[in-house]
């Protein structure tokens, strides 16, 4: 084995951790190049991922760990590039209607920052970025390294999936933790989200930590102790790393499905519509990425210089660059009614009382759009890019025989209305409006955390 089979044993390794034992950087990274090159069988690794579970790891671990599945496959160095801006990236813990990818790296871009983006699919009740950009034909979310580099180089961002190439002892280790019942750990998703940003080689990733009834942490102690985790490690790995806490206790944006969510994240960037949640979520992530970058000496300028590029249609044109490069249509921001796939039957929804959305049960709202067709319970299933909800009530809002709580788009009659009961009962109405609740509920940056 690559990392010397002469020193370690797998089954020791296993039984260190499993005793709660700290385990050295030299024995972290035989046992990753045993997962790379499959030495370390699947019984091996998902016993040594059960013992993560209940044992935990030190932020040295995790650092080590972290390190050792980015070093499994290929490093992006984007020096040689002639970049004249930081390279940075944004990772999100998954919501139901979060779309700010789609926005946020075109901002990014037209703001002279370089955004390599490397997303994930939708499984559970969250949407994913990769099966919302399949909903513009042609668009190849799985180009090879150069047609990335190129791309990066050219539009300033490209929103891509993670290649073979890129922490494959990543890919291997998901694969059995999802099989396994070890997803739920913090130093394991902790590691497994930050090998992948490190090796698209990245000077700086600021983390948006879901909380509420939509997220997975649904507690925000849970969403607290992951993003002070991943602060921790993507600085003690040697890149500038920040989190935003952010409510996921309503959709986010009036929309969660698949096309009509990039029709609203191209309404966002032409000015047509901005939803006010996902402007602030959306602007905040950029202006702290362009700060910690070093791109901007403040958050107050970085703001005013992301708001400068959408009003002044930059960004719309990095992104219009971007799916083109990629194989979209050229004429997508002028005509996305024409290429984005749309659902046969478009029904309101009405709740049964008049009244104030004040509560809502976020996950059931995902649920329900996967039930449409729009998302998936396993990895192989496919999706309609149609279906979804569009006009979604938030919390705060008046509901009554005029305001529906969101239209239903779906493939037939039998399907919408199944989605129209789900909508109903996930959502809570009274007689008077609930009070206001702030979209980042905290910011937690490198001087937040300690390396212990």
């Amino acid at each position: 084995m690559s990392s010397g089979s002469a020193s370690f044993l797998p089954q020791e390794i296993i039984r260190k951790k499993r005793d709660g034992d700290t385990l050295s950087p030299e024995e972290i990274a035989f046992f990753v190049a045993g997962i790379t090159d499959q030495s370390i069988t699947e019984g091996q690794a998902a016993a040594f991922a059960m013992a993560v579970f209940f044992c935990g790891m030190t932020m040295e671990e995790r650092v080590a760990l972290t390190l050792s599945m980015r070093d499994s496959g290929t490093v992006l160095d984007w020096s040689g590039a002639g970049f004249d801006g930081p390279v940075v990236d944004k990772h999100s813990t998954g919501g139901v209607g979060d779309k700010v990818s789609l926005m946020l790296a075109p901002i990014l871009a037209a703001c002279g920052c370089f955004v390599p983006m490397i997303s994930g699919r939708g499984l559970g009740h969250t949407g994913g970025t990769l099966d919302k950009l399949d909903s513009i034909p042609g668009y190849d979310t799985a180009p090879d390294v150069d047609r990335f580099r190129s791309v990066t180089r050219s539009a300033g961002c490209a929103i891509i999936g993670q290649t073979a190439d890129l922490a494959p002892a990543d890919r291997r280790l998901y694969a059995i933790r999802d099989v396994t019942a070890t997803v739920e750990s913090i130093p394991l998703i902790t590691a497994s989200i930050l090998s992948k940003k490190l090796s698209a080689g990245l000077d700086a990733l600021v983390m948006d930590v879901k909380f509420g009834s939509g997220a997975f942490a649904a507690r925000p102690e849970d969403a607290d102790d992951l993003a002070r985790s991943i602060v921790a490690v993507g600085n003690g790995a040697g890149m500038g790393t920040s989190a935003l806490m952010t409510d996921m206790n309503q959709v986010l944006g009036t929309t969660a499905g698949n096309g009509v969510e990039v029709q609203e994240s191209i309404d966002y960037l032409t000015g047509k519509h901005r939803e006010p949640r996902l402007h602030e979520v959306t602007l905040s992530l950029a202006a702290e990425l362009m700060a910690s970058s070093g791109r901007c000496e403040t958050l107050e300028a970085a703001r005013s210089e992301a708001e400068g590029a959408l009003e002044s249609g930059a960004a719309a044109e990095r992104f219009a660059r971007m799916a083109h490069e990629l194989g979209g249509p050229a004429d997508l921001i002028e005509a996305h009614e024409k290429h984005i796939p749309a659902a046969a039957v478009t029904h309101p929804v009405h709740a049964d009382e008049s009244g104030y959305v004040t509560a809502v049960d976020t996950r059931a709202v995902g649920l329900a759009v996967i039930a449409l067709g729009g998302g998936r319970t396993r990895a192989d299933q496919a999706i309609d890019h149609a279906v979804g909800l569009s006009d979604i009530a938030g919390i705060g809002t008046k509901v009554d025989g005029e305001r529906p709580l969101a239209f239903v788009h779906a493939r037939d009659d039998a399907t919408a209305a199944d989605a129209e009961n789900r909508l109903r009962t996930a959502y809570s109405i009274t007689p008077s409006a609930p009070a206001a609740t702030p979209t980042i509920a905290r910011r937690i940056g490198p001087e937040d955390v300690t390396d212990g």
